[in-house]
């Protein structure tokens, strides 16, 4: 069985503690230079008033959790099913580049469009990763089901 699948897993995981951590130094810096007052912070929506000005890799983190976790949720998948091979590495390559370059967009203040195209093309490649797992799955089966019918 194939691990190579991992080490992209481990850069996408890599990515989003390097996010977190300029998220985590972004933050400190502002309130040692805008100490909050209680109003700042009272509630949600003043929080989020407060923090607004470094924003983007609050909102890049966020969005790190969620497409990203159908790529988690696929690579056990792979592995279970020694489906890890040259294409899907490949693909996963390919996926974790683009959540890369979506974060640089993202947190870079980038285009919205820029950052739309990046972000689509590393939802089709995760779409196509996905269904080459059930075209294998389905393809499994049958030959299994004929396997049993002879």
């Amino acid at each position: 069985m194939s691990t190579a699948i991992l080490w992209p897993t481990f850069a996408l995981v890599l990515l989003i503690f390097v996010v977190l951590v300029m998220l985590a130094t972004q933050r400190f810096r502002h309130v040692r230079a805008h100490p909050p007052r209680a109003e700042n912070i009272a509630t949600s929506t003043a929080a989020k008033a407060y923090f607004e000005p470094i924003e983007p890799p609050a909102n890049n983190l966020a969005n790190l959790f969620e497409m990203p976790v159908l790529y988690f949720a696929l690579v056990p998948l792979l592995l279970l099913f020694r489906h890890a091979g040259h294409f899907e590495v490949l693909l996963a390559w390919i996926y974790v580049a683009l959540r890369l370059a979506h974060s640089l967009v993202h947190i870079g203040r980038g285009k919205v469009t820029a950052r739309f195209i990046v972000y689509l093309a590393s939802c089709v490649v995760l779409g196509v990763m996905w269904a080459a797992f059930a075209i294998h799955m389905v393809s499994t089966s049958i030959a299994l089901a004929n396997q049993g019918a002879l």
